[in-house]
C-alpha cells in the first residue's frame, strides 16, 4: 500500500499533516507548487516507528503567499507520497 498525507492544517505558521504508512526516517518537505521548488529550511523527518501520526513544520518568515504542496521521501530518496494542494496566504 502507497503513502499518505492527508488531513493539512495551518495555524499561527506551522503546518500539522496527518501520515499513514510513511515508514521512519521519511523526510518531509514543502514545495512550492509554481516553480516546484523544495523549501530546505522546511525538511521535517518521521521520527516515530509506528507508520501512522502526524507531523508539524514550522513556515519560516520568508514563506510567500502562495500555492504549496507536502512532498514525502523514503530513506532512499526517492518519492513516497505527495499532499494535495494547499494555499498558504
Amino acid at each position: 500500500m502507497k503513502p499518505i498525507i492527508s488531513s493539512i492544517e495551518i495555524e499561527n505558521r506551522v503546518i500539522t499533516a496527518k501520515y499513514q504508512r510513511l515508514m521512519v526516517g521519511a523526510k518531509v518537505v514543502l514545495v512550492e507548487k509554481a516553480s516546484g521548488r523544495q523549501l530546505p529550511e522546511t525538511v521535517t523527518r518521521v521520527a516515530s516507528p509506528v507508520p501512522v501520526g502526524a507531523l508539524r513544520i514550522r513556515m519560516p518568515a520568508a514563506i510567500r503567499p502562495g500555492t504549496y504542496f507536502l512532498k514525502a521521501f523514503n530513506g532512499h530518496g526517492e518519492d513516497a507520497a505527495q499532499s494535495a494542494d494547499f494555499e498558504i496566504g
